[in-house]
């Protein structure tokens, strides 16, 4: 079986952010040393791995078969535009990290999602691990959507390749633990997602957790008017209530937390231990 050249990088940045948070942690989130780092970790690349496992085999050949289908009949924006490739490439790019940001936040609007998303703030000690713990439902559902959304842009598969090659180091290194010095931070903001920036999306207080939902870009939050930044990040709580008990930081607990925890009632639908109907008031 080959292994895909997005995942060697993505292995790469892994190891090399793991390693720089133990030696640089923003947050001492582990009080029990290194064997509770490495179960925390454990878990979430379990995660992550069954994933992607997952994802290949229920939706490989469907991609591959959807791209033969557009191409045939010439149907996507990019395939009307018929631009230079260099341009194609790049406006692949804007537009699929565009549609990301609508899903993300999507996925905090609609109480459906939201049951399966909510499992990747369920994490009370965020780190580069965190950046590979999504819910198996919340990926079939992402991939559902992409198998329309795809089509429609006119994206090859050869485009997503090098988008996700962009997207895996970008998302882990905004979920790290790495304490880098604020100017660098503040500097790297003006083309990619942080850690300044994405942990504020990880507050457990519901107005940052609606905020900041970019992946690779941060424009569009600042174009939608839902970019957030804390003064000191320090004092953000990570995590969501109702979630931080031992049971539902299990392999077993994550993949039932759609099914129980707060807004387990779907007519009585929960954020933060507030009720959906509640944001518009904050």
């Amino acid at each position: 079986m080959e292994i895909e050249p997005k995942t060697i990088i993505a292995g790469i940045f892994l190891v090399l952010l793991w390693a720089g948070e133990g030696l640089l942690p923003f947050y001492p989130e582990f009080p029990k040393g290194m064997r509770q780092r490495v179960g925390h970790d454990a878990r979430n690349l379990a995660l992550g791995a069954g994933n992607a496992l997952l994802m290949a085999v229920l939706f490989g050949a469907v991609f591959v078969a959807v791209e033969v289908w557009a191409e045939d009949r010439s149907v996507g924006l990019l395939r009307i535009l018929d631009a230079p490739g260099w341009l194609t490439l790049g406006l692949a790019i804007l537009f699929f990290d565009l549609w990301m940001y609508l899903w993300h936040r999507a996925n905090h609007r609609i109480p459906f999602l939201w049951r399966f998303h909510r499992m990747h703030h369920s994490d009370p000690a965020m780190d580069v691990s965190t950046g590979l713990r999504f819910h198996p439902g919340e990926m079939v559902l992402s991939s559902m959507a992409r198998l329309a959304v795809l089509p429609l842009l006119g994206m090859s598969l050869w485009h997503l390749a090098i988008y996700e090659a962009l997207l895996l180091p970008v998302i882990l290194f905004h979920h790290s633990n790495l304490r880098i010095p604020r100017w660098m931070d503040h500097g790297l903001l003006a083309v990619i997602v942080t850690p300044a920036m994405h942990r504020v999306h990880h507050s457990r207080w519901q107005p940052e957790t609606d905020s900041n939902y970019g992946s690779i870009l941060p424009w569009w939050d600042m174009i939608f008017r839902s970019f957030r930044l804390r003064e000191d990040a320090r004092t953000i709580q990570l995590g969501l209530e109702g979630f931080d008990e031992d049971r539902w930081q299990t392999l077993g607990g994550m993949l039932r937390t759609p099914l129980g925890g707060p807004g387990s009632d779907p007519a009585d639908e929960t954020r933060n231990g507030e009720t959906i109907g509640d944001r518009e008031k904050v």
